[in-house]
């Protein structure tokens, strides 16, 4: 072949192309006169033009189709006796007589076409002699147009079941034995293809080459359209015929290609039963051959026969499919010792993927795989290939998108092996996939083992690895760290023993995932927990045995130690609001020691960490809310922990809010319910010393020639009184209320409109109340508006 440039070969494809037209015009004269012999020179001139060596294979197949066009008008000629008066016999040998070789063997495949179809020679001998003369063309490019313009002649003349050339018995092999000689033919021109012309234009070829290889795998497509080839002559002859050329050849391009080949065009039926002859021909090609994708797709369409029919299963079980597709894995990455580890690993997933399609009830069959997926990434010293670590993310993910649930992957005992090879990213990338799974499926990991194999897998997420360098995004940190939290919400056992192991075991994690892990996992764990606190509400003391079981006072216990590890972060303001919400769980299993002691820490923590003023507001009002709620206190308790709370809500910073906190703190001394607190006196001091606090932010506010703020907190301490007139505290009177009223009404002068809006809505309240009657209507009757 030779070196030529694009417009040099413009120039004679376009010279062919005008020849092959130029006779053509004077074929055409001869055929409409019924002149045989000058049909026979011009026919022999236009395709003498196919003797050239200068085009590229695309240029060279725009040709042919111009010449193969004139070829099927010629035949029509052929066929039609009358028109020139020679017998097909005659006309078989006359062609013969051609001046050059590559005209008389397409003629002489055109004018077979029509004796065979005579009838009045044996097609078998017909097509034997036909394959076997055009050996005379070696050329690997002239060679492969021929013989499939002999491939394309011959195709409804073939001896098979049920044609109109059908014979004896043997003639479906008859048929078998002229299409694997052609192809055999063909191959080596193809093959012969990578020799031609000067290496440095290596690629080019191979690219020319690639053009071509639908001439070669066409045979393979008329053979498996042959009625008459089953499986026995399939198994028998067509596929130890085509594998020993494609082993042979020893060219990667032709075995990639007739590999493929022969996967993509006979039935899986017959790829099912050959498999052990098939797969035997895979560690025997070249090691440049990319036979993982040959492999893959066999996989593929193998899985997707299985899942044609209940039946087919069956046959895979008998044959001993997986068993065969995993040695030959085996085999080719043993001899192809220079498979990078991206090809490897790629096998196992396609022969994962073909297991949980076809076999999903077989979990040692996953396993197997995983643990030769181990076995290989053991002998790489490091995963550096970013396409390989996507790869063993694909696998790991493989059992996780089939079952639907993590529970049957933490069954798997390879699966943490493959993880420990992932570096720390992508570790951390396939651990939020395993949590991603289980959120998306709603899975219960109900059992301690299960969540010990559970946090191994997903140690990425829980604790900085060894050799983590890498700088650490803080929004992904965060979303990690959430991740994690919403999944402990997602480990539950209604036995308390069990659960109580599962806390335990995820504490135990979560302590060594360090300090800036806490403020993240600590509240779900906390919860977690209380949740199983309420369920064992009731239980007193402990259960003197062996095993000391699970009681609230053992679980407020590990509580605290939680609660302790996250306030030394520190974060304080989370712990406080974790404390609080365990003492409301310990004033429900009437713990009142253990209520008093988380209380006792909430105090603590505002005293020593709590600084900001805005945050110290925030903790008042959830103190006093909490307080309020709490039934389990002695009176000497309660009174204790009041006081405290009255004493840091006059303490804050502003006097706003202040007197916001006195006033609420009000309904400590107030609860509703059977055996509720109703202490009018102590509700009115607060509410007077409320009072007192906002008449000092008015003078402040004067001062700073902005009233509204003070006039507001006026408003909201007479909705304070109206709330404990109405409750029926005795301490509350109408006068009082009275009196407020005027109070405001006097400093409301100049005020902001909010507040006017604010008191015009309280005013319409009791104008309400008053016109409802009754009782309560009755009460605000001596209100004066």
């Amino acid at each position: 072949m030779l070196l030529i440039g694009a417009e040099d070969e413009e120039k004679w494809l376009a010279e062919g192309i005008a020849g092959v037209q130029h006779n053509a015009f004077y074929l055409h004269r001869a055929l409409d006169s019924n002149n045989l012999r000058d049909a026979l020179k011009y026919s022999a001139q236009m395709l003498s033009e196919l003797r050239t060596s200068k085009l590229s294979p695309q240029k060279y197949y725009e040709l042919y189709m111009r010449a193969f066009d004139e070829l099927r008008i010629l035949e029509m000629f052929f066929k039609d006796e009358s028109k020139h008066g020679v017998s097909v016999v005659d006309l078989y040998e006359l062609v013969q007589h051609a001046g050059n070789i590559l005209p008389r063997l397409y003629l002489l495949c055109t004018v077979g076409s029509v004796y065979i179809k005579s009838k009045e020679a044996p097609a078998k001998e017909l097509l034997q002699d036909l394959v076997e003369m055009c050996h005379g063309v070696q050329h690997p490019i002239r060679g492969l147009f021929l013989r499939s313009y002999l491939a394309q002649i011959s195709r409804d003349k073939l001896l098979d079941i049920g044609s109109d050339y059908e014979g004896d018995a043997d003639t479906v092999m008859d048929a078998v034995e002229f299409i694997l000689e052609n192809f055999t033919e063909m191959n080596k021109l193809w093959v012969r293809m990578q020799l031609e012309g000067p290496g440095r234009v290596r690629e080019k070829r191979e690219k020319e080459r690639s053009a071509l290889q639908e001439l070669v795998g066409k045979n393979l497509h008329v053979l498996s359209q042959i009625e008459g080839v089953d499986l026995e002559i399939y198994k028998e002859t067509v596929l130890p015929r085509v594998l020993e050329q494609v082993v042979n050849c020893k060219d990667d391009l032709s075995q990639y290609y007739l590999m493929d080949c022969i996967i993509q065009v006979f039935p899986d039926e017959y790829h099912l039963q050959t498999l052990e002859m098939l797969l035997a021909a895979c560690p025997q090609v070249q090691p440049t051959v990319d036979i993982k994708t040959v492999l893959s797709r066999l996989m593929d369409r193998l899985s997707k026969y299985a899942a044609s029919s209940a039946d087919v299963l069956t046959e895979f079980l008998q044959v001993e499919a997986f068993t065969k597709l995993s040695n030959a894995i085996e085999k080719v990455i043993e001899v192809q010792v220079d498979m990078p580890a991206v090809g490897a690993i790629t096998l196992y997933v396609s022969l994962l993927t073909f297991t949980l399609r076809v076999h999903p009830d077989r979990l040692d069959y996953v396993d197997q795989v995983l643990g030769a997926c181990v076995k290989k990434l053991s002998s790489i010293p490091k995963l550096e290939d970013s396409r390989a670590t996507k790869q063993v993310v694909a696998l790991l993910s493989a059992p996780l998108e089939k079952y639907n649930d993590t529970v049957t992957a933490l069954k798997i005992s390879n699966y943490p092996r493959v993880m420990d090879h992932l570096d720390n990213g992508t570790n951390k990338v396939m651990a939020m996939v395993i949590i991603e799974s289980i959120m998306k499926n709603n899975t219960c990991i109900s059992t301690a083992d299960k969540v010990e194999v559970l946090f191994e897998l997903i140690k990425g997420l829980i604790k900085d690895l060894d050799s983590a360098t890498d700088e650490l995004d803080e929004e992904d940190f965060k979303d990690e760290q959430n991740s994690v939290a919403k999944l402990i919400h997602m480990l539950y056992n209604n036995e308390p023993e069990e659960m109580l192991k599962i806390i335990c075991i995820v504490w135990k994690h979560t302590m060594a995932g360090g300090p800036k892990r806490l403020p993240f996992t600590v509240p779900s764990l906390v919860f977690s927990a209380l949740r199983l606190v309420r369920q064992l509400q009731g239980q007193e003391g402990d259960i003197v045995g062996e095993e000391v079981p699970a009681t609230p006072k053992k679980i407020f216990q590990l509580l605290s130690q939680m609660i302790e590890a996250l306030s030394a972060v520190p974060s304080p303001e989370l712990a406080l609001r974790l404390y609080l919400q365990c003492a409301e769980a310990a004033n429900g299993c009437d713990l009142e020691y253990v209520a008093y002691e988380f209380f006792t820490q909430v105090f603590v923590l505002y005293e020593e960490e709590i600084a900001n003023s805005k945050a110290q507001v925030t903790a008042i009002h959830l103190i006093i809310g909490a307080l309020q709620r709490m039934n389990v206190f002695s009176v000497e308790n309660r009174d204790t922990l009041t006081h405290k709370t009255t004493r840091y809500s006059a303490r804050l910073l502003k006097k706003p809010d202040q007197c916001r906190a006195v006033y609420a703190c009000s309904h400590l001394f107030w609860v509703d319910g059977q055996d509720g607190i109703r202490d009018g006196e102590r509700v009115l001091l607060c509410l007077k010393r409320a009072l007192r606090i906002a008449n000092a932010a008015q003078q402040m506010a004067s001062i700073a020639r902005d009233s509204s703020g003070p006039v507001t907190l006026f408003v909201e301490i007479l909705n304070k009184y109206l709330y404990y007139f109405e409750k029926g505290n005795k301490q509350i009177t109408a006068a009082a209320i009275q009196h407020l009223i005027e109070l405001i009404n006097t400093e409301m002068q100049g005020d902001s409109a909010t507040s006017d809006a604010f008191l015009a809505s309280t005013l319409r309240y009791i104008q309400f109340q008053k016109q409802r009657g009754g009782v309560m209507g009755a009460k605000f009757e001596s209100i004066k508006l």
